[in-house]
């Protein structure tokens, strides 16, 4: 039996095997008060998989959520003003 193998190496470049471009950079910048926030929201959801959810629990989750939205409205607000700076 034998090995099956390329004869040449790939001549194009993979679209997963390079580093992410300045401008996506910008944008994970962008919006990372927004994943910060979701990552605080899970957390706080991850603690209560395992068992009912005690008062403070609740009161984290709500503020984690209330997080999130401020998070989102802040951004949406900002790429608003953005087109309309640019518009002006």
């Amino acid at each position: 039996m034998s090995n099956i193998a390329a004869l040449q190496a790939a001549v194009t470049v993979d679209g997963f095997d390079r580093e992410p471009t300045a401008a996506e950079l910008d944008a994970i910048e962008t919006e990372m008060p927004v994943i910060l926030a979701r990552v605080e929201l899970l957390d706080a959801e991850i603690v209560t998989l395992d068992r009912t959810p005690s008062e403070l629990d609740q009161r984290r989750i709500r503020r984690a959520r209330r997080r999130v939205l401020a998070a989102r409205r802040e951004l949406a607000n900002r790429a608003v003003a953005v087109r309309e700076g640019d518009a002006a």
